[in-house]
């Protein structure tokens, strides 16, 4: 699946809008597997449940992650 990023980040929270369509402020992250789309999302946040937001994914076609810094 083709997948393009918006990824902001503070010292509290990080911002990851993950959409399957061309947006003039996203990046282009790859065209990922769904083993590859898994391998990142768990570099994002590793206890997230990984199948729902890949379905989330692809039914909608975009998916947005707002994950807190616990350090």
């Amino acid at each position: 699946m083709k997948i393009w990023i918006s990824n902001t980040q503070a010292s509290t929270h990080r911002l990851v809008k993950l959409n399957c369509e061309q947006h003039s402020d996203y990046k282009y992250l790859g065209d990922l597997s769904d083993e590859e789309l898994e391998e990142f999302l768990l570099g994002v946040q590793s206890d997230m449940d990984i199948k729902k937001n890949i379905n989330l994914l692809q039914y909608f076609g975009y998916l947005h992650l707002f994950v807190i810094s616990k350090d």
